[in-house]
């Protein structure tokens, strides 16, 4: 499978500007995508923000089985993080978020209360993967839609602080990506849930790879269930030529984009491509 990798330029001026604007804000919002809530994650956000508190939101949890939202809450919390479970399309958990992120404000202007200072909104910024829904989860939080969103990567393309209330003045940042994809496995779960540009991949490769993963994480009767055809049986590459010949006249390009987009639109049921990690003694 050829290498996954998608860093445009948007996103390097981008994170440029974020780095610089973080120093101005008074708590992050790291957004990630509840199917691959580890592969979601920015390995420098850390980095970045410092001491600054950071609130862990996992959106799309709608694509999850509430059973795999319990066991996420419960492996994050044994890591020292409360994961705040979202559904950006129907506004499920946003009030959650705003209290949280409030309660960081009123921390912040009791500190500058006893400077004799004046209180302000607190400085929120949203930040995570293109396409986990930063900018639909921003849009619930204002009640009205103010910034552009879109299921696909690379929608937002220029830092936008926007006012919520009295309160919360946000920043709406385009998707960050490190600039090399090292881990290539994790690479591939964000191509198939396409929190990166499609341009980064083939969509013929991600197809059959998606195949083979759902087989490895024993998740794989969810494809006989709709298409009738049995996985455990062949390849993924094997999988996708059955597939084409029976529906799709042999087209293997229509066949792949169009798993990939039952899976994504959540036509294949709830399906995480992601487990929590057993801790091994």
């Amino acid at each position: 499978m050829a290498l996954i990798q998608w860093y445009p330029g948007h996103i390097s001026k981008a994170e440029r500007q974020l780095k610089e604007q973080i120093k101005k804000v008074d708590v992050v919002l790291e957004v990630r995508d509840a199917r691959i809530p580890l592969a979601s994650h920015h390995p420098q956000v850390k980095e970045w923000i410092g001491e600054k508190p950071r609130i862990l939101i996992l959106n799309r949890v709608d694509m999850i089985s509430d059973a795999l939202r319990d066991e996420w809450g419960n492996w994050f919390r044994c890591q020292g993080e409360i994961p705040f479970f979202t559904n950006a399309k129907n506004g499920s958990g946003i009030k959650a978020i705003q209290k949280a992120s409030q309660s960081a404000g009123i921390a912040i202007n009791e500190h500058r209360h006893s400077r004799g200072m004046l209180p302000r909104p607190v400085r929120a910024v949203v930040i995570g993967f293109p396409n986990v829904g930063k900018s639909a989860l921003i849009n619930r939080l204002l009640k009205r839609k103010i910034v552009a969103s879109a299921r696909k990567a690379g929608v937002t393309r220029q830092l936008q602080w926007v006012r919520i209330s009295d309160e919360i003045e946000l920043l709406d940042a385009p998707g960050i990506i490190p600039l090399k994809l090292k881990n290539q496995e994790d690479a591939l779960k964000l191509a198939i849930c396409e929190d990166i540009g499609d341009a980064a991949y083939n969509n013929q490769e991600v197809a059959q790879s998606f195949v083979d993963l759902l087989v490895n994480l024993g998740t794989e009767a969810v494809l006989y269930s709709r298409y009738g055809i049995d996985p455990l049986e062949m390849t993924g590459e094997e999988f996708i030529l059955q597939l084409a010949q029976l529906k799709y006249n042999n087209d293997l390009e229509r066949v792949a984009r169009q798993l990939l987009q039952d899976f994504r639109k959540g036509y294949l049921g709830t399906i995480s491509l992601e487990y929590p990690p057993t801790i091994s003694n």
